[in-house]
């Protein structure tokens, strides 16, 4: 079974910079892709970026230019550079693993992180 923990949320001003972490209790060997994915209130979860072993990165348009997924295979850890922060990028954030392909929606995910919330101040 895998965990996913989050780490790194927090309450940013506008313009400003975070990095979320995620560790995975299992090995990057296992994982097919990771990914973030977001959910604010009152709206459906939705991807963010996904990075797998391939080294594939997409990004939703919303965080293009502004977010880098990055992945560290000997830590077991996925990053997400948030930069350039902007009052809609509020939600919360999930850490998702897909052990083989890549996600094609929300359901495909396997394993969910808890959430780490971001909150960005205008």
């Amino acid at each position: 079974q895998v965990q996913l923990v989050e780490s790194g949320g927090g309450l940013v001003q506008a313009g400003g910079s975070l990095r979320l972490s995620c560790a995975s209790s299992v090995s990057f060997f296992g994982i097919d892709v990771m990914g973030w994915y977001r959910q604010a209130p009152g709206k459906e979860r939705e991807l963010v970026a996904l990075i797998r072993s391939g080294h594939f990165i997409n990004y939703a348009d919303s965080v293009k230019g502004r977010f880098t997924i990055s992945r560290d295979n000997a830590k077991n850890t996925v990053y997400l550079q948030m930069n350039g922060l902007k009052p809609e990028d509020t939600a919360a954030y999930y850490c998702a693993a897909k052990l083989r392909g890549v996600p094609v929606t929300t359901d495909d995910v396997d394993y969910w992180g808890r959430g780490t919330l971001v909150t960005v101040s205008s």
